[in-house]
C-alpha cells in the first residue's frame, strides 16, 4: 500500500527546530514520516535540538509488510527499489533477517498494481518519450509528472558549461550532466540558497545546493565534490556554487539538477 505518510509533493523546505519539538511532531506537521527526517539529515541518533535546521525532503514510498518468503532483495525487486536506500531509510544492515508482520518502507518503490501510471511515469522507456513529448530516463522512473508544470521560456540556464546530457528526465524532474570532477556548477537562475548541505549521504544526494526562485520554482543540484555557498546567500545566474562530483547516491561524476515546480528545460 502507499504510504500517506511520504508526501511525493510539493516543495523542499527547512525547518528549524523549537524548544520542546520532537522529531514525530515535526514529522506530522510536515506530512512525512519521521524517518523521512532522518534520511535526510543524516540523523543517527534520533535526537535534534533547539536552533538544528532539518531539512523537510519530501520522498515518496511504499509501505510493505513483510510476509513468509521475504528477504531485503526480494523487497527490492518486487517494487523496483534501491536495496541499499531501504536499508539506509529503515536503518537494517545488509544482513538483517525480516520478520512476518514487520513493516518495511521502501523509498520511490514503483507500485506493483500501477504500471503505467502517468503521476510515476512507472513505464517510461530510456529516451521514449512521455504524453507531452518529454523525453524520460531508461534508467531511474519519473516520480512526478512534469506535463503539468508551467514551462518559463529563457529563465534558467545549463548548471554548467560544456558536460554531456548523461540520463534524461528521471526521479523529481531531473537531468544529470557529466563531467570530471571539480567542474564549476552555477546558479540557473537568480535566487536565494535555502539548504546547502556539505558531506554525508543526505537523502542520496550527497552535497548539494537548494536554491528557491522568485517564481515561486526551486533548483537542486546533487552529488557536488564542493559546496561554495552559505544558507541566506543571494546568488545570480550563472554564479558559481560548487564543484561537480560523486558523492551520495551516484554511480559516476555528474550533476544531478532537479527544477522543482516548473519544466525541467534540459
Amino acid at each position: 500500500e502507499r504510504d500517506a505518510g511520504l508526501s511525493g509533493k510539493g516543495q523542499i523546505s527547512v525547518y528549524v527546530v523549537r524548544q520542546g519539538d520532537i522529531l514525530s511532531s515535526i514529522a506530522k506537521m510536515f506530512g512525512v514520516s519521521t524517518n523521512t527526517i532522518t534520511w535526510a539529515n543524516d540523523i543517527k541518533s534520533g535526537r535534534i535540538s533547539p536552533g538544528q535546521e532539518l531539512v523537510i525532503l519530501p520522498i515518496s514510498g511504499i509501505r510493505h509488510t513483510v510476509v513468509k518468503g521475504d528477504t531485503l532483495q526480494s523487497v527490492a525487486k518486487k517494487y523496483k527499489a534501491d536495496l541499499g536506500d531501504i536499508l539506509s531509510y529503515n536503518s537494517l544492515s545488509s544482513g538483517a533477517k525480516l520478520s512476518i508482520g514487520q513493516v518495511v518502507i521502501v523509498p520511490d518503490g514503483e507500485p506493483v498494481s500501477s504500471a503505467g501510471s502517468a503521476s510515476t511515469g512507472s513505464s517510461s522507456s530510456g529516451g521514449s518519450s512521455n504524453s507531452c513529448g518529454l523525453k524520460v530516463s531508461t534508467y531511474e522512473r519519473l516520480l512526478v509528472n512534469p506535463c503539468k508544470y508551467p514551462v518559463y521560456t529563457g529563465y534558467y540556464i545549463r548548471p554548467l558549461a560544456g558536460g554531456t546530457k548523461t540520463q534524461t528526465l528521471h526521479g523529481y524532474n531531473a537531468i544529470d550532466f557529466g563531467a570530471s570532477v571539480g567542474t564549476p556548477v552555477v546558479a540557473s537562475a537568480d535566487g536565494t540558497v535555502i539548504i546547502s548541505k556539505n558531506g554525508g549521504y543526505n537523502g542520496g544526494y550527497g552535497t548539494y545546493v537548494v536554491i528557491s526562485h522568485d517564481n515561486g520554482t526551486q533548483t537542486l543540484y546533487g552529488h557536488m565534490s564542493q559546496d561554495h555557498v552559505t544558507v541566506g546567500q543571494h546568488v545570480s545566474q550563472g554564479e558559481i556554487i560548487g564543484a561537480l562530483g560523486n558523492t551520495g547516491k551516484s554511480t559516476g561524476p555528474h550533476v544531478h539538477f532537479e527544477v522543482r515546480g516548473a519544466r525541467n528545460p534540459f
